[in-house]
């Protein structure tokens, strides 16, 4: 008998890789505080977990409905997680990072981090105990 990973981890493994991404992405935001023109983004859980849930039961299908209509096969767009962030004060030099929102989204990140990395923690230790036998 086989032990799945996929099954037996959940959307745990991937929420620990999203918040990964995400604390990557609030860190070029901050990197960038001062930058002109620089837009501010961020990834959004909701979409991602829906795009892992489309993964899990097959997505959808398009279907074309005219002839000169581009078939969607093969084509990929940009994450579509990845949003740009609409700024609550506007700036002179067009620049979106509002440094504290940032800094405050890091921070809810890094915890919300440590929350899927102890509980994977825990199912990892399930895992072993089950094949101890204990």
């Amino acid at each position: 008998m086989s032990i799945s990973f996929d099954k037996a981890l959940g959307i745990h493994e991937k929420a620990l890789d999203f918040r990964a991404q995400r604390a990557e992405v609030l860190a070029n935001n901050i990197a960038n505080a001062d930058t002109p023109n620089y837009k501010a983004r961020d990834l959004d859980f909701k979409t991602v977990l829906a795009q892992q849930a489309a993964k899990g039961q097959g997505g959808f299908a398009t279907e074309r409905t005219h002839a000169r209509h581009i078939a969607s096969e093969g084509l990929e767009l940009a994450d579509p997680a990845l949003r740009f962030r609409t700024p609550a004060q506007p700036s002179l030099d067009q620049n979106t990072v509002d440094l504290q929102i940032e800094q405050s989204s890091y921070a809810q990140n890094a915890i919300d981090f440590q929350a899927s990395f102890t509980l994977l923690n825990s199912k990892f230790r399930g895992l072993m105990t089950a094949l101890r036998g204990e």
